[in-house]
């Protein structure tokens, strides 16, 4: 099994070999892998689509990060068996919540009994449907603005950037939301003639997020080469302002100076774009 299970692993990996790879599980990540998320890794290996799971090295800088914030209020886009969905009930405080969305509940619910078993089922919403009109709903309250501390995103790729508006308004300045995939095993640096037909719809539309986010000033951002890469991005900006610049150097209607407010309170007070 364990064998299995590292092979799986390093095909999501994008170093040079099996056995760095394999080098940083063993030192790194295994010793400190929860009991619960072991079990769940387990189950996964042997489920036709395991690779939709989350890397183990992305899985141990998500629970940093989560640390790093005090992630409390969190959404989770793409559930799948709920391995990174675990990690973050285990990581949040004990009132913590969790919006995760996925339009597959069996898969959900292979993971269950051991997100039960682990006592963290109270933290999570699990809500079956597309992800966007679960987004349009959170942002008709208008105290959702501006109240969530993380989200991460591994579902369909063409919707990235509607995810990212969305959840741009919905994370509080500080907050920090995670992007999987981003280098789309690799294809992303290749040619298209080198790419296999499988990655290519999926390397056009991982290329196109990249650049979008690489110009997004709302943001920090860092594309890591973790798994198959997660871009994570920090939100900074609370309001831009737009104002124009007049001849003498007063301001007025001509010309451009860009006002940038930042916040100094990351809470549910803070402005929101």
């Amino acid at each position: 099994m364990y064998n299995k299970i590292l092979r799986t692993m390093a095909s999501k990996g994008l170093l040079q070999t099996e056995e760095l790879y394999k080098y940083i599980l063993e030192s790194s990540v295994f010793p400190r892998e929860p009991e619960p998320l072991k079990e769940l890794r387990d189950v996964t290996a042997n489920h036709p689509r395991k690779l939709m799971a989350t890397a183990l090295d992305a899985g141990q800088i998500i629970t940093m990060l989560l640390q790093l914030v005090n992630a409390k209020k969190t959404i989770e886009i793409g559930v799948f068996t709920g391995y990174s969905l675990l990690l973050t009930a285990l990581s949040i405080p004990e009132d913590g919540k969790i919006t995760a969305i996925d339009i597959d509940r069996d898969a959900y619910e292979i993971g269950l009994p051991i997100i039960k078993k682990a006592g963290v089922e109270h933290k999570i919403n699990f809500v079956e449907s597309e992800a966007l009109p679960v987004l349009d709903q959170l942002l008709t309250d208008h105290e959702n603005e501006g109240s969530y501390d993380y989200a991460f995103v591994d579902a369909d790729k063409v919707n990235y950037w509607n995810y990212h508006e969305r959840l741009l308004k919905l994370l509080k300045v500080g907050g920090i939301v995670v992007y999987d995939n981003t280098l789309w095993g690799g294809s992303v640096a290749k040619n298209e003639n080198e790419t296999p037909e499988f990655y290519r719809p999926g390397r056009h539309l991982t290329i196109e997020f990249n650049k979008q986010i690489a110009a997004d000033s709302r943001v920090q951002i860092s594309l890591a080469p973790f798994g198959d890469g997660i871009t994570i991005c920090k939100r900074i900006i609370s309001r831009a302002f737009s104002l124009s610049s007049s001849g003498d150097g007063g301001l007025g209607a001509s010309g451009g100076y860009s006002i940038l407010l930042w916040s100094l309170d990351n809470r549910k007070g803070a402005m929101s774009p």
